[in-house]
């Protein structure tokens, strides 16, 4: 059996979603962990219930050296107005996850899922002079680490939603699709369009529609 090599992963949650902020989680996992993750049956957040994996969430904090970095939708779009580039956003997230976990742990290798070109992350990462090795990987979900921080993510973009629901008395869906479209205006009836960027990420098409 090969030696299992402790890692960090890497994955978001939120990037395809018109509302909601956009969620980066990173998990520290060795040997240990690792056999405990699969036991519990961590795997790619989109093959897991919401309920469950706010289950899942609880476990991993409390077995493994992690990071969250949730941008909220006001700090998102004005981010996004300065870089321009959603990948240069991303990569800028999983490098401070990465970063957030380096400060207390030591480890040589991540993970993530592949998103763009790699030496993205590895200059958001390399000012502070960093020396891990870093891989991208298509499907990197497979990878208990990379699934641990999808599940991570995911958990953490559903408890935002959910308290952004409560703080304005809107229900808000997952995605693109035509009912976000219709939330979206009932947002605009109820609290204006200037205050749409407060929920919403402003460079999606949607936005222009609504």
């Amino acid at each position: 059996m090969t030696e299992f090599i402790a890692h960090i992963g890497t994955d978001e949650s939120g990037k395809g979603d018109f509302f909601g902020p956009l969620v980066i989680a990173g998990v520290l996992v060795d040997e240990k962990n690792a056999e405990y993750f699969h036991e519990l049956g961590i795997k790619d957040s989109k093959k897991l219930t919401d309920k469950k994996m706010l289950a899942l969430s609880v476990e991993i904090k409390k077995h493994a050296p992690h990071s969250i970095i949730a941008i909220s939708n006001f700090k998102y779009n004005e981010l996004y107005s300065n870089i321009k580039n959603l990948n240069r956003l991303l990569a800028w997230g999983h490098a401070r996850a990465i970063e957030n976990i380096l400060n207390g742990s030591i480890c040589e290798y991540a993970l993530s899922d592949k998103f763009g070109d790699e030496n993205l992350i590895k200059s958001a990462l390399m000012k502070n002079g960093r020396s891990i090795r870093l891989e991208q990987m298509c499907k990197a979900e497979s990878d208990i680490a990379v699934a641990a921080a999808s599940v991570l993510a995911r958990a953490s973009f559903v408890q935002k939603m959910q308290a952004m629901e409560q703080t304005y008395g809107i229900s808000f869906p997952k995605g693109c699709s035509g009912l976000v479209k219709t939330a979206a205006s009932e947002f605009i009836k109820k609290y204006g369009k200037e205050r749409l960027k407060e929920v919403c990420k402003a460079h999606f098409k949607t936005y222009n529609e609504v």
